[in-house]
């Protein structure tokens, strides 16, 4: 059940599918008008693969350029709306202007002029179509919703394939026009101006909010110009997705295989019922598209809409497309001259292939943009709106240069008025039933693993609403003066006047300042072993450990690591090759048998001379993984093993005011101290800091509190009043730093390196930590 959040008022849904109708009429348009290119205007089939291919070649590449531009956008209308309100204007004026094709120009000039305009009229689809599509993927959260919102948007967007259908009619009726050319004239401005004003209404109704609060890259042109590789990335890291990638391939293979055929109906009814005699055939041609559109409309959109809540998508997707396969079967035996009524049998069969296709396609696709937020923390329609319609532009692109090539293949005569040869006309039938057969069929294995069920899809919604409702750290946010005035902070005396005051100072002097206090020396870093498309668990080796380590080894005295497994155990042997001191972790939790492993492996480092102080467990308490008499044994245990060494347990700063029998356990008191997860803006995050110290102090019994992990992220989501930015994470560091050594403070700095494995647990804000990036670059100098 769609909850009451989640479910779209009707009217923004009408308003969506108008769009939608303004989507799907210029391509129907295109491809009726485009008849008149070779039957009335001498086109050759080159000149034909030509215009259908270089002008969505050029869409396709601009697409994801767009979705870049269209994901970034800040402004007080959202992301989407003002771009689709421009292209709408592009493609209508464009559009008009493309059909004012006269014969005696000569084919040449016909050729060049339509071509030009194709680009531009491409250009303003783009600009149109990208924040468009995603403007859909942005309307619900909900599984089923979802559907509803595509069905109702396709249901409008039908009725192009049933009016433009008419075209032929009145484009080939005497009464109306004295030729077609003279025909697509007219129609164009009707088309282009009423596409217009369509295109127009999901800018104009559709709700957005304001995006100025965003923390998006600046669309400045060096920022959209240097974006390409990012653009590409982003192109390469997506369509890692395997459940996208699955929608885009089976996408690919229908929707292109059929449009590489489309056009040949009309010949097919024309030349093979009627025997070449366009006015003989009267609306026959355009019952063959009007009808299927109707069909698809009344009949197929309702039926996959139910069968989708029925039986899950990917089942009804398999069904439509199979029901499909059977139609176009029987469109080889029912085009049957003097019999032209016959193929309307298998209409309604042939109508599940493209009918169903984009209502589940685009609600799928919404599902797998949810699952690369799970998986990467990104919120990215636009991309993979863009990426999406990429491969079915590109893949058009392609079925209209084919088409024309069959054309020439089989000997279709383009002459006015030719008389077609037999073998030409079989050829063009046997095309028309086996190449979308072919595609169905190959899109059809291709979807057989898809792995998005309903109840994944609401896992992973679930998985999101947590992350959103709850703050995305391995400690939890809490009211700061509720925490302090609790642990007693609020009394404590903070002297910050050592502290470096921003106000003077611009970007450049802090940059500079963060250089030197890099530069001068760290006490100790978080150690970051995960390189780009590593996760937890992976096996890392010993190079990528020493490269690492290199990196980072002039800038630190200690390294602090989280885990003795899976390669970790190479990190305090890399660090002590380099002369650095080493806290290695044993990582600890539900998993009693991993936990034995990862402590013996930590005493057999220790004992090896690996360790210089040895930590059982971060935050599992925090996790709620172990009990306080558990992690306590474990202690004890190591202890006795490794009695000169000092043994510590790692978690929130507070955690030891809770739990004081931990303080009493370990021989060094290890907290996790986290301004930005509490809120803290960048202007208190020192005095809050050096309270969160000054609070553990007070209960440690002597003891040396060392802070064992605090930073500041230069880029994701906003905490509270903390907000992640390039100049507050070096503000953070470099007066984190200078307190550190100031007051002789034993503080590991958190992080060396991005890692992106963390925006499956964190979110976006989760993989950007580090002092050097995932490419290993140092971020901020």
């Amino acid at each position: 059940m769609s909850s009451a959040k989640n479910k779209v008022p009707f009217g923004q849904k009408v308003a969506f599918g108008l769009g939608m109708l303004a989507n799907q009429m210029f391509p129907a348009a295109l491809g009726i008008f485009m008849v008149v290119l070779v039957k009335d205007l001498g086109f050759e089939g080159w000149q034909w693969s030509l215009i259908y291919f270089l002008p969505r070649i050029f869409d396709s590449f601009t697409d994801p350029i767009m979705g870049f531009i269209s994901d970034n956008t800040k402004s007080k209308w959202g992301r989407r709306r003002q771009y689709v309100f421009i292209g709408a204007i592009i493609m209508g004026i464009s559009f008009v202007i493309m059909w004012q094709l006269y014969r005696d120009a000569g084919i040449d000039y016909n050729f060049m002029y339509f071509m030009l305009w194709s680009f531009v009229f491409y250009l303003g689809l783009t600009i149109f179509s990208v924040p468009y599509v995603a403007m859909g993927y942005e309307m619900s959260e909900d599984f089923h919703e979802r559907t509803n919102i595509m069905a109702v948007a396709q249901w409008i967007g039908q009725w192009a394939w049933v009016i433009a259908p008419w075209f032929w009619v009145i484009m080939y009726d005497p009464e109306w026009f004295p030729s077609a050319d003279v025909a697509t004239r007219s129609l164009a401005v009707w088309v282009g101006i009423a596409c217009m004003v369509l295109a127009m209404v999901p800018a104009l109704f559709i709700k957005s909010e304001s995006t100025l609060d965003k923390d998006y890259i600046p669309l400045t042109l060096s920022n959209i110009g240097g974006s390409l590789k990012e653009i590409f990335d982003g192109f390469v890291e997506a369509f890692k997705s395997v459940p996208f990638r699955r929608l885009c391939i089976s996408t690919f293979f229908i929707f292109n295989a059929f449009n590489t055929v489309a056009a040949f109906s009309f010949f097919i009814v024309v030349y093979y019922l009627f025997n070449g005699n366009a006015g003989d055939a009267g609306i026959w041609p355009t019952l063959f598209g009007s009808l299927g559109a109707l069909i698809t409309t009344f009949a197929v959109i309702p039926i996959v809409t139910w069968m989708s809540k029925r039986m899950e998508k990917k089942k009804a997707f398999l069904i439509s497309q199979g029901i499909s396969i059977f139609g176009y079967i029987l469109l080889w035996f029912l085009f049957v001259p003097g019999k032209p009524y016959m193929f309307i049998y298998a209409l309604p069969f042939f109508s599940f292939g493209i009918g169903s296709l984009f209502v589940l396609m685009m609600s799928m696709t919404a599902d797998v943009i949810d699952l690369d937020e799970l998986n990467t923390g990104k919120r990215r329609e636009g991309i993979f709106g863009a990426i999406y319609w990429w491969m079915v532009k590109f893949g058009f692109a392609i079925a209209g240069g084919l088409s024309g090539l069959i054309l020439t293949f089989v000997g279709f005569d383009s002459t006015p008025d030719a008389v077609q040869t037999e073998e030409a006309i079989t050829g063009l039938r046997i095309f028309f039933s086996a190449v979308p057969i072919v595609g169905t069929i190959i899109a059809m294995a291709v979807m057989w693993n898809y792995s998005v069920s309903e109840e994944r899809a609401n896992e992973i919604r679930a998985e999101l609403d947590k992350r959103k409702n709850k703050p995305t750290s391995t400690a939890t946010a809490y009211d700061q003066e509720a925490k302090l005035s609790l642990l007693g902070g609020l009394d404590v005396r903070i002297d910050t006047s050592n502290d470096i005051d921003y106000n003077a100072k611009n970007i450049r002097e802090i940059t500079t300042l963060f250089k030197d206090s890099l530069n001068t020396g760290l006490h100790g870093l978080c150690f970051s072993p995960y390189k780009e498309g590593q996760d937890i668990g992976d096996q890392l080796t010993e190079d990528q450990i020493v490269h690492r380590i290199n990196i980072i080894a002039s800038h630190t005295k200690w390294i602090r690591s989280f885990s003795c497994m899976d390669g970790n155990e190479f990190i305090p042997k890399a660090a002590r090759a380099r002369g650095l001191k080493t806290m290695v972790g044993a990582w600890i939790g539900h998993d009693k048998k991993r936990n034995e492993e990862e402590i013996n492996s930590l005493m057999q480092l220790a004992k090896n001379g690996f360790v210089d102080v040895a930590v059982i467990g971060n935050e599992t308490l925090m996790r709620n993984e172990l009990s306080e008499k558990e992690i306590i044994d474990y202690i004890k245990r190591v202890k006795k093993e490794l009695p000169n060494i000092p043994i510590g347990y790692v978690d929130a700063y507070y955690k030891y005011l809770e739990h004081p029998a931990l303080v009493d356990a370990c021989d060094v008191i290890l907290v996790n101290c986290y301004p930005f997860w509490e809120g803290s803006s960048i202007e208190d995050a020192s005095v809050y800091l050096r309270r969160m110290y000054a609070v553990t102090e007070k209960i440690a019994k002597g003891k040396k509190v060392i802070i064992t992990e605090t930073g500041w992220p230069d880029q994701g989501s906003n905490s509270n009043g903390a907000v992640p930015s390039s100049e507050n994470a070096m503000k953070y560091f470099i007066n984190t730093q200078k307190w550190s050594r100031d007051e002789n403070i034993s503080v590991f700095y958190f992080s060396s390196f991005d890692e992106s494995w963390k925006m499956r647990h964190e979110g976006d804000v989760g993989a950007r930590w580090g002092i050097w990036d995932k490419d290993e670059k140092q971020k901020f100098i």
